[in-house]
């Protein structure tokens, strides 16, 4: 993972915010390890006077559980995607936001208030969004991949050198794209179909993993593996000749996004924290830092053009990422999913 570290120079207190919403006491963070420059909340501190404390999770998942189980208390911003903000929202763990207290979603690409989720960002903000691929090794994969069934079906060459998502969603996600099917079904048929290839694609895998099948690329363990694009680029960051590519059936559009949550005792204090990730200065520096597209125009206008030649799935835009299927919460239809993974995970 490449860490950058940019000067930012300490602003003005936001003029739309009182000072009062800053005497509100500290907010509460919970992200992923690594998703955020690690200065970055020391930076807000020093500009808005407003303390700030982040935890991490490692998955939606255990967040989801956490929030769940607490009422939402002891968080005011989680960053989660965007299936979970909804499901959140859903619970009513997701409060409301008041837009007059984030101004800064200006900056946002017009696409960006359309998400499928939440169209109109009413209660989550993205803070960064891509699509999942395949990621191998140029020099090892002779002819570069262009179907999910490249690694649903193996060659030979292949066989015990490739990894999977363990995450539900994307565990499921290459089956059912490679068969024609939405990524959000909940049709048993079309779950079935994807569970029997799936099933047998296992046969074929390295493992299933969700944090370090870059780096199983890198030493040479895995030759491709299903991947998130921006951590194909730390792979990519370690050895120029790992590659990303978008297979022909097609990917997610994924979001991870910032969501208040309705217990928050600090509402005001977190949409400023949101508002100030949203500066053109300091979402620019994120993308920089943990080699994701972010949503905000302003940001990525400004981005370093040498990043997008050595990571060029950064440049992919924002029409072009509207076109693939956006994952949903699946409400009820989860419980089918949950089961269904469950059995691929444990066959033999």
């Amino acid at each position: 993972m490449m860490r950058k570290t940019l000067g930012l120079g300490v602003c003005a207190i936001l003029a739309t915010l009182s000072s009062a919403a800053f005497a509100e006491g500290k907010i509460v963070i919970s992200n992923w390890d690594g998703y955020m420059p690690k200065e970055l909340l020391e930076n807000f501190t020093k500009e808005t006077g407003i303390a700030a404390e982040m935890t991490v999770h490692a998955t939606n998942e255990e967040i989801m559980g956490k929030v769940v189980a607490s009422g939402g208390k002891g968080y005011d911003v989680l960053f989660v995607s965007g299936q979970f903000g909804e499901a959140l929202h859903k619970l009513g763990l997701a409060a409301d936001l008041d837009h007059g207290n984030i101004p800064n979603l200006a900056n946002l690409y017009p696409e960006a208030m359309k998400l499928s989720h939440d169209e109109g960002l009413k209660y989550s903000v993205p803070y960064a969004w891509g699509t999942t691929g395949l990621c191998y090794r140029s020099d090892v994969v002779t002819t570069a991949p262009s179907s999910w069934n490249d690694l649903l079906k193996p060659t030979d060459a292949l066989k015990g050198k490739t990894t999977m998502l363990a995450t539900d969603r994307w565990l499921m996600m290459p089956a059912l794209l490679a068969l024609g099917y939405s990524i959000n079904t909940v049709k048993e048929d079309e779950i079935a179909a994807a569970k029997a290839q799936l099933i047998e694609t296992k046969k074929t895998l390295l493992t299933y993993d969700d944090t370090t099948f870059y780096q199983k690329l890198v030493s040479g363990e895995a030759s491709m593996v299903e991947a998130w694009d921006g951590w194909c680029n730390y792979g990519i960051a370690e050895n120029a000749q790992i590659k990303y590519v978008i297979p022909k059936e097609g990917s997610d559009m994924w979001v991870d996004t910032m969501v208040v949550t309705s217990a928050s005792e600090n509402k005001a204090a977190a949409e400023a924290f949101i508002n100030y990730v949203l500066k053109p200065e300091v979402h620019r520096w994120v993308a920089e830092n943990i080699l994701y597209k972010v949503p905000n125009k302003a940001a990525m206008d400004a981005l370093d053009p040498k990043l997008i030649e050595q990571y060029p799935n950064l440049a992919l835009s924002p029409a072009e990422l509207l076109k693939f299927e956006q994952l949903r919460d699946l409400g009820e239809g989860q419980k089918l999913w949950s089961k269904t993974v469950t059995e691929i995970t444990s066959a033999n």
